[in-house]
């Protein structure tokens, strides 16, 4: 034999195999569906977030629903009376009525966003949920990105409910909202 020959077989056998083994490949990959069809899994996925709205529609009427027998003869619905006296021996400095930034992690920028979404009050942050102070906190772009609203609106619930020691040794023992 001769090593002449040899040298060009040494060339061609592998070249052959790989230009075989691309071929196959091609071949067996185009044969092959490139679509996935998840069509019934996004119609139970769907289904079971109707049927999640509808459960939260439910239970925030019958939340906001105030029973007959409290409203009978004209009567209101009490709201919780503001103590400033109360609120400054808690916090050692006057506070406003409905001063969002008394809530840790709250500046006089983010108040102003929520003022701007039409949460005005600590009542009314206290039943905005984490998911709605997330919105707009979004609203003020990448920069906002490091605040954490989850502990918000328990925090506006204890300074609407005039709760001010309990929410002065919550913020003390949370590092003031840093945990």
């Amino acid at each position: 034999m001769d090593f002449e020959n040899m040298n060009i077989w040494c060339w061609i056998i592998p070249l052959l195999c790989t230009l075989l083994g691309a071929l196959f490949g091609y071949l067996l990959g185009k044969g092959k569906s490139t679509t996935i069809d998840n069509s019934a899994d996004i119609k139970i996925l769907e289904d079971k977030n109707a049927k999640l709205k509808s459960d939260l529609d439910a239970c925030l009427a019958s939340k906001s629903a105030t029973p007959a027998s409290s409203l009978a003869a004209g009567a209101t619905v009490a709201l919780i009376p503001f103590d400033a006296a109360a609120a400054k021996a808690a916090f050692g400095k006057n506070i406003k009525q409905d001063d969002l930034k008394i809530v840790e992690g709250i500046g006089p920028k983010i108040e102003g966003m929520f003022k701007d979404a039409g949460i005005k009050t600590w009542k009314a942050l206290s039943e905005a949920s984490v998911a709605e102070c997330q919105k707009v906190l979004d609203g003020g772009g990448d920069r906002y990105k490091i605040h954490d609203p989850s502990s918000w609106p328990m925090q506006a619930k204890m300074a609407y409910e005039g709760k001010w020691k309990d929410l002065v040794k919550w913020q003390d023992e949370h590092d003031h909202g840093k945990l």
